[in-house]
């Protein structure tokens, strides 16, 4: 326990709440949305889809963006523990009710839209938990924690389904049955959450109309500029991680890799990665240099100098080692930027009754390239040979990483001055 105390948890109880909120913001995504980078394919069989219709649901699931404002609303109004519980619910029903029928892509759209609303309201209530069961001077550690304890788990469930697949092959009956199990898995999640998530009830002056002031907190937040261009910074790294999941569709369709080496790939460079670069990055950003913004610029920067060497470099199969370092480079440093995604705005000193809304507007921005990138990666991959298609995908990546670099050593500037 000396070892937790040291990164903010004071008690058993407090620990147990972090971990109850962190896993639910796993668990809830690991039958669907975890597979998006390592099993692509599989899921474009499951479903019987184009690249460019599960680009749409990607992008449906993107709606959220639309909602995470109004969500902010509800963040104020209910609690971590009852948001995260009716959500996984929720999650529950809808996805063993398209898995266990053979869905029409409308259905499948309609599922998706709702599993968009859900996250709009659910991702803010994870992002806010964490941030309230962890010590008042570490949160940069909360947000690398919650990365980390994600992306292990996700790793470690990607790679049970790969050992299956290599067992008993990688069929569709066999990966929609990996498919059902992580959705059962959501049961005993419900669980825990309702025994340990907080319980954060919000506390309202006597008389006052509680549905009145949670909106009066949500306008609060909407004018803070420093909320809103961290939101930014978010938007930019959440889109350059949406780029690293094409790494390993590039890798098959440029360098020739199979299946099984395209897997390994996959969860060693858009999932192994993401468990160390978190503590690290929140380890980096509280430790180091004292500040999420500044550790996310130069993240950032090194992001844009990684993807631009490989945008410059000849597609030949020569380059296949120099491309796989690289992009491991590029890998790191977005998971060292997603680390502490939200971080600086858990570190703009906003009130408690506020903090719902205030990491819903950041969840706003920060999540947005839902609803863009993957239908227009997917179209541009259906539309133009392999090479084109990513060099046009990559070049997207510099500018992006390079505006979210500008735009952090802006927020570090701020900072400093406020401080």
């Amino acid at each position: 326990m000396v070892i937790f105390s040291k990164i903010g948890f004071n008690s058993n109880r407090q620990l147990l709440s972090f971990v109850a909120v962190v896993m639910s913001g796993q668990i809830i995504y690991s039958s669907f949305e975890a597979f998006k980078g390592t099993y692509y394919n599989l899921i474009l069989d499951v479903f019987n889809i184009s690249n460019t219709q599960l680009g749409v649901l990607f992008s449906l699931l993107g709606m959220a963006m639309f909602f995470y404002i109004p969500a902010g609303w509800v963040n104020n109004r209910f609690s971590v523990r009852d948001i995260l519980f009716w959500g996984l619910c929720f999650r529950f029903v809808t996805m063993m009710t398209v898995l266990l029928i053979t869905p029409t892509f409308t259905v499948l759209a309609v599922a998706a839209f709702l599993w968009g609303i859900l996250d709009a309201i659910f991702w803010p209530a994870v992002v806010n938990g964490a941030a309230l069961t962890s010590g008042e001077k570490n949160k940069g550690m909360a947000m690398g924690l919650l990365e980390s304890l994600r992306r292990l788990t996700e790793v470690g469930m990607n790679l049970l389904i790969a050992l299956v697949l290599v067992a008993l092959g990688a069929t569709v009956f066999i990966f929609k049955g990996a498919m059902i199990s992580y959705t059962l898995a959501i049961l005993p999640m419900m669980f825990f959450v309702w025994k340990y998530a907080p319980n954060n009830t919000v506390t309202f002056e006597k008389g006052a109309k509680k549905n009145v002031v949670a909106f009066k907190n949500l306008l609060f937040v909407l004018v803070m500029p420093r909320v809103w261009l961290a939101g930014v910074v978010a938007l930019t790294t959440y889109w350059c991680y949406i780029l690293l999941i094409y790494t390993v569709p590039y890798m098959q369709a440029v360098f020739g890799l199979t299946t099984a080496q395209a897997a390994i790939f996959g969860i060693i460079n858009t999932g192994l990665m993401g468990v160390f670069a978190g503590v690290i990055s929140g380890a980096l950003a509280d430790f180091v240099f004292k500040s999420a913004s500044r550790m996310m610029a130069i993240a950032l920067t090194s992001s844009f100098i990684a993807i631009l060497i490989v945008l410059l470099l000849p597609s030949i199969q020569s380059m296949i080692y120099i491309n796989i370092a690289l992009l491991a480079v590029f890998s790191f440093s977005i998971f060292l930027s997603r680390g502490v995604l939200l971080a600086p705005i858990a570190e703009a000193g906003i009130p408690r009754n506020c903090s719902g809304s205030a990491m819903s507007v950041g969840s706003f921005l920060a999540y947005a390239p839902i609803f863009w990138a993957y239908a227009l990666n997917g179209w541009f991959i259906d539309s133009y040979d392999a090479v084109a298609a990513y060099e046009k995908i990559f070049f997207i990546g510099v500018v992006v990483s390079l505006f979210g670099a500008i735009c952090a050593w802006i927020l570090t500037f701020m900072r400093k001055r406020v401080a």
